[in-house]
């Protein structure tokens, strides 16, 4: 699934973003609403990962939803 498709269905796939990053709250996850650029920066602060590697999980993830 491409961002767009993610951001446009994020209530749907939300469920899936808990279950692989479940350090992540709901709340934030509901701000992040699908938002690639968003997910990266949550990803990089919440597990103290760079950005190539925040931006190289997220995009794995988008393409297994």
């Amino acid at each position: 699934m491409n961002w767009d498709q993610i951001e446009g269905r994020w209530t749907d796939v939300k469920g899936k973003a808990k279950a692989s990053w479940g350090e992540i709250s709901d709340d934030e996850l509901d701000q992040i609403a699908g938002k690639r650029d968003q997910l990266i920066g949550k990803l990089q602060t919440t597990y103290g990962i760079s950005k190539e590697e925040a931006e190289k999980r997220a995009d794995d993830w988008a393409h297994s939803v």
